[in-house]
């Protein structure tokens, strides 16, 4: 559970951003919003009592490094940074912005390679994609001993659950169905 919700709503695009604002939940996650639409987002967010995690890797129309990461902390003070790169983990926990280390585990190797960049960044979350392998959830949690984020191809109520039973803080989803039918637990 994160912050009494068991789903942190993924939003794609002002559609998802104008439903998140009617929602009963305070934190999302902003993905693959333009660039030019950040202030009128970061008003409407403020406006309505929301906060959100931004995924750097996915904003258009910006680089993701750490000035982009520097100017998104200074200018919008997100709730935090999610992102697949350790430079930009390191500058968002710099700025003192909670960070989510994104991690797509397709292999043996993969999993090896992210323990290693996770060692260097310490991030605050780890987001784990695909978020359909509970044995995975529970591995990165048990080894790393930071609260995981499930996310990725998470389809229903009962993935959702079983994300959860395997030691998941949260289930990050773009799918709205999941939003409505998990709410606030």
């Amino acid at each position: 559970m994160f912050e009494n919700q068991s789903i942190l709503p993924a939003l794609r695009d002002m559609r998802d951003v104008e439903i998140f604002l009617e929602s009963e939940f305070a934190i999302g996650v902003l993905l693959e919003i333009h660039i030019s639409r950040l202030d009128a987002v970061f008003r409407l967010l403020e406006t309505n009592g929301k906060q959100v995690f931004v995924h750097l890797d996915l904003i258009q129309g910006l680089k993701a490094d750490e000035f982009a990461t520097e100017y998104i902390c200074q200018s919008y003070k997100p709730y935090g940074i999610i992102s697949t790169k350790g430079n930009v983990i390191l500058k968002a926990k710099q700025k003192q912005v909670k960070t989510v280390q994104r991690l797509f585990l397709i292999d043996s190797s993969s999993l090896e390679k992210s323990y290693r960049l996770i060692n260097r960044t310490q991030p605050d979350y780890i987001e784990v994609l695909p978020g359909l392998v509970p044995k995975y959830i529970r591995l990165v949690k048990e080894q790393t001993g930071i609260p995981v984020f499930a996310g990725g191809l998470i389809t229903s109520l009962d993935e959702v659950e079983q994300a959860l039973a395997a030691g998941a803080t949260v289930v990050t989803t773009s799918d709205q169905t999941l939003w409505r039918a998990a709410g606030l637990k």
